[in-house]
């Protein structure tokens, strides 16, 4: 019913900057939150950064002052701007959508998964 599709990951030096975006397409009533997380090889899938709809943010301690969630509520958009990347940054980024598809409950969505790879 929901699609979240991310573009612009990709491989980076430490120091450098990559923008993540996400889109979500079909089904959709409203979206609350959106956010990104990401999952590094042998650990668990943690929180990035999250943003509501009424512009409220929510950051990983790891990363704040680095990246910057924003969003589009007219075109259902979320992006990350990730900057002085560290190596530690490495891992599959993923978008995340609490979503209506109809007034009623909310519907957790989740995309493909972009990687994202910060060389030393």
């Amino acid at each position: 019913q929901v699609q979240l599709v991310e573009s612009g990951g990709g491989l980076v030096q430490a120091g450098g900057s990559l923008r993540l975006s996400c889109a979500a397409s079909g089904t959709i009533f409203s979206i609350n939150a959106m956010g990104w997380y990401r999952q590094a090889p042998g650990k668990q899938r943690e929180l990035v950064a999250i943003i509501n709809s009424d512009g409220s943010t929510n950051y990983a301690d790891s990363v704040k002052g680095r990246f910057a969630i924003s969003r589009d509520n007219a075109k259902n958009t979320v992006s990350l701007q990730m900057n002085s990347l560290k190596p530690e940054d490495t891992a599959v980024y993923y978008c995340n959508a609490y979503v209506q598809v109809r007034p009623g409950p909310t519907y957790r969505f989740w995309g493909q998964g972009t990687q994202v790879t910060v060389s030393s």
